[in-house]
């Protein structure tokens, strides 16, 4: 009971332990008792180093034996397509607008085709490259100098086959919302190698959102503190982490302070984890006050490199983003994610045809990548670094033409697709796996989006079996429930 005077009996802090006790659940027991999750959390967040000795992060799904250390993830959202990047196929352009065999129709559905279609051969011109003659677009040339560098995976394939579902499953494991992200999920494991940076950095560029948006790095059942940063290559780096004007810096300290005695008593009265991350997460912001802006200023690199990326400091660019990519990794950042949108070529319009806006979305990447895997070399960083680029499915062998268009496109296509991986202990100058004559079936050792999640778990020295979190009485695991996904060995070192 609790007197006029505010003042509680013991009678009232008995009823109140019975009324906490009974909220109490398992879930609750576990993350709150003095070895369980909510200490772990504790002892991470407010632990002194970042990570432990041996690049664990002392997660037992971490083995310490990682060929890469950082992931730099391209994605190109929409869904370039493999006829016109890395799967050159003579045997299609043989066949252009020839009607499509009835094999390749029988039983399938599309997202936007009607009728029988017919073929569409492949609209730019290809060459070999490296000591293997690996066949690259001329639309990257760029990319071709660095054939013997980069694995080609040419048998992707997944499930969905629009947008949102297709990234969310790449990226979270889910096609629904709410799972935890890739970036997430390997900062979970591994932890930050600098506390003064978010461990997962998000960069976007097209001038739009990709459409699994900011579900496509949150934290999903996660700590708060996982959650992917997005930050921007013009004007301030992160939104509302600049003191306003008339704060000064010893200021912001004092009311940090302040706020961080009342947190520590909330969560002494609550329990609540949460609290701790949210506390956390405002002295990493304190940090990134000064930290960011010294690595997002890439105003600050010669004006060689500058060029040699096509980056003009103050934009906002795939270009730019490419290069903090590169400044971040250098810095310690675990896990790069960059989006780039635009890549969606139905032919519906000049806006997503293949004779204008592919070509042009291949020059505002191909220039930036060829720089980035040449700084990556270079330094050495490509040794430990992983960088992949690619889409969220493939792309059909067949002309659209929704609405009778007289532009050329591709509709969706989830049975192959084709993306490339450099760095972090993968194969160059190599292809895997192999589609049909027409670019449409893979014919030999398919790789599916569990598969890739397995495989660069795996290079950063993390157990993709082990990796998990409890969560609604599941062990959640970015690979999904099942033990289906497989590391694919053959493209490793």
């Amino acid at each position: 009971m609790t007197s006029p005077f505010g003042q509680r009996t013991k009678v009232g802090d008995s009823l109140g332990n019975v009324v906490r006790a009974g909220r109490e659940t398992r879930r609750h027991f576990l993350r709150d008792c003095q070895i369980g999750l909510g200490a772990i959390a504790f002892s991470q967040l407010f632990s002194s180093s970042t990570i432990a000795d041996d690049g664990t992060n002392g997660n037992p799904a971490a083995r310490g034996l990682a060929k890469a250390k950082h992931v730099i993830y391209l994605h190109m959202a929409g869904s370039p397509p493999q006829h016109e990047t890395l799967d050159y196929k003579p045997e299609l352009a043989k066949r252009h607008m020839q009607p499509c065999p009835d094999e390749l129709l029988k039983g399938r559905e599309f997202a936007f085709i009607k009728g029988r279609p017919n073929l569409l051969g492949p609209q730019v011109t290809f060459q070999q490259h490296g000591e293997n003659g690996i066949w690259i677009s001329d639309t990257l040339p760029n990319l071709a100098r660095h054939a013997d560098r980069i694995c080609v995976i040419r048998s992707m394939n997944t499930d969905q086959f629009n947008h949102a579902p297709a990234q969310l499953l790449l990226h979270t494991g889910t096609s629904q919302f709410g799972g935890a992200s890739m970036g997430s999920w390997v900062t979970y494991g591994l932890g930050s190698e600098n506390e003064n940076l978010p461990g997962f950095i998000v960069l976007g560029s097209g001038g739009s959102l990709p459409d699994g948006g900011k579900h496509l790095w949150g934290n999903g059942y996660l700590s708060g503190v996982y959650q992917g940063v997005q930050c921007r290559s013009g004007g301030d780096p992160v939104l509302f982490v600049s003191d306003p004007p008339g704060m000064s810096r010893d200021m912001r300290r004092a009311s940090l302070d302040a706020l961080a005695e009342l947190n520590r008593l909330e969560h002494a009265r609550s329990g609540d984890s949460e609290t701790l991350t949210r506390l956390s997460q405002y002295e990493l912001a304190f940090r990134m006050q000064t930290a960011v802006p010294e690595v997002m200023d890439i105003s600050r690199e010669p004006r060689e490199v500058l060029e040699a990326y096509g980056a003009a400091p103050g934009g906002a660019s795939f270009a730019n983003n490419c290069l903090l990519a590169r400044r971040l990794v250098e810095q310690g950042v675990r896990f790069v994610q960059l989006f780039d949108w635009g890549w969606d070529i139905h032919g519906t319009g000049p806006h997503d045809d293949l004779a204008t806006m592919f070509p042009k979305k291949c020059l505002e990447v191909d220039q930036a990548i060829g720089a980035l895997l040449d700084d990556l070399a270079q330094s050495g960083l490509l040794d430990e670094t992983l960088v992949i680029w690619g889409g969220e499915f493939g792309r059909t062998s067949m002309n659209e033409e929704r609405g009778g268009s007289k532009l050329l496109g591709r509709d969706h296509h989830p049975d192959c697709f084709s993306l490339w991986m450099a760095g972090g202990g993968v194969r160059g100058g190599f292809v895997y796996g192999e589609t049909d004559d027409f670019g449409y079936n893979i014919v030999r050792d398919p790789v599916s989006v569990r598969d890739l999640q397995a495989t660069i778990l795996h290079l950063l020295g993390i157990d993709p079996y082990k990796l998990h979190f409890p969560f609604q009485g599941l062990n959640q695991r970015l690979i999904g429930p099942s033990n289906e996904a497989k590391v694919v060995t053959g493209l490793l070192v």
